[in-house]
């Protein structure tokens, strides 16, 4: 299904993305959306439209499955996103990455700031770059401020595997990809990653594809 029209009303475009209900189609890398930035959320939609968005983008982060997902990927300029992550990984997974639950999120207006200097490097993916995988280098710590869907301030220090999808959301939302970021010698498909570079940490893949890792 096409996006809505740019030039119509924000409100109206979004009526007509919800209309047909269900999961909203995924708008993937080239499209101009994912690289155009957004704009601030001051209430463009009302409360109840907001609602019905955010629970859209529920459905459609849990329907592709991910773990995170921002309004340009929807195709809507706004700067929201929200996240979950049921974090189900091995132990091993769990102590390297950092990777614990996160229940449902709705991030308004977000930015991020690095806490200490720590740097995490792991294989990273897209629900807009569907197929591949990539090792990105982020901040292991991270203070995020913004807002919650209900307009209440928020102002957290996330760290770990948490820490990385707030980043990877935000820079949705600035219209940066993870590629932008990424060890471009690291790329894989995703049946290549998961066959050969599915290890809690990418050492293996740093030697055998020469790469530095931080």
């Amino acid at each position: 299904m096409a996006s809505p029209s740019p030039r119509a009303p924000l409100a109206d475009r979004i009526e007509e993305l919800l209309a047909p209900g269900g999961p909203l189609p995924i708008v993937t890398a080239g499209d101009p959306v994912l690289r155009a930035g957004t704009v601030r959320y001051d209430g463009q939609l009302g409360p109840a439209l907001l609602a019905r968005f955010v629970e859209a983008l529920r459905v459609t982060m849990r329907a592709a499955p991910g773990v995170g997902l921002a309004a340009p990927q929807v195709g809507v300029e706004l700067r929201i996103a929200v996240i979950e992550d049921p974090a189900p990984v091995p132990e091993e997974v769990r102590v390297a990455r950092g990777r614990v639950p996160q229940p449902f999120r709705v991030l308004v207006n977000p930015s991020y700031e690095p806490v200490g200097s720590a740097p995490a490097a792991f294989f990273e993916g897209c629900l807009s770059v569907p197929g591949y995988q990539a090792v990105v280098t982020r901040h292991a710590e991270v203070r995020l401020t913004g807002e919650d869907e209900h307009g209440r301030a928020l102002d957290e220090v996330f760290a770990g595997w948490p820490a990385r999808i707030v980043q990877h959301e935000t820079d949705h939302l600035d219209g940066v990809l993870y590629l932008d970021r990424a060890e471009l010698r690291s790329l894989s498909a995703g049946r290549t990653a998961l066959e050969r570079w599915a290890q809690p940490t990418p050492v293996l893949a740093a030697e055998a594809l020469d790469f530095e890792l931080p």
